[in-house]
């Protein structure tokens, strides 16, 4: 089980172990599409060990659960793609957790549809999302849970594919994958991100 961390600044509430952020954007139009995989991913968490999340004065909305013996944080920031960082922020200061003790599940354009990888830490590949968590965060330290939403036919239509929902048959398989997300979220709030990358990658 991972150890309580200390707070990004004044914290409210009783620490959580980990806190699980998963991205998207807003409103009824973004939801189910690639770029909001993250937070279904965190939806069917929440949905597995009886959290529901209801929404939160850190502009998102949060549940909190227990997993095995690791008090799980789950969260879906109600701000846009690019502004997820004013969410993660003002939640990691709620439940007192370092950037180690963040996992960003989240929409990846370089790893094929449905694809699944789970990294400690490093670059940001382009993601607005992730950009503006590391920025706010003043670290990029956080633990990612990367489901591949396959690369636009031109860098310059990026934008327009992420808005768009998958293909029937590409649903079919990213359902699975995102099942495979919430057991990667699983084992590192109980094992740790070595063992989600050993046994996911």
């Amino acid at each position: 089980m991972l150890r309580r961390g200390g707070a990004t600044g004044p914290r409210r509430g009783t620490p959580a172990d980990l806190l699980v952020v998963g991205l998207g954007n807003p409103g009824d139009e973004s939801a189910h599409t690639r770029h909001n995989v993250g937070a279904d991913v965190v939806e069917i968490v929440a949905r597995r060990h009886g959290g529901s999340l209801k929404k939160a004065r850190e502009r998102a909305r949060t549940a909190e659960v227990t997993i095995a013996d690791a008090r799980v944080a789950l969260a879906v920031p109600l701000t846009y793609m690019n502004e997820s960082g004013l969410a993660v922020a003002a939640l990691a200061r709620r439940f007192g957790v370092t950037p180690e003790q963040l996992v960003v599940v989240h929409d990846e354009l370089d790893l094929p549809v449905a694809s699944l990888k789970v990294k400690s830490g490093g670059g940001l590949a382009g993601h607005n999302g992730l950009r503006s968590i590391a920025s706010h965060l003043h670290s990029d330290a956080f633990q990612r849970v990367r489901i591949g939403v396959g690369k636009p036919v031109s860098k310059e239509r990026g934008a327009d594919h992420v808005l768009r929902r998958f293909s029937k048959r590409e649903r079919a398989e990213v359902d699975v994958t995102l099942e495979l997300a919430a057991d990667a979220v699983e084992c590192i709030a109980t094992e740790g991100v070595d063992a989600a990358m050993n046994r996911f990658n």
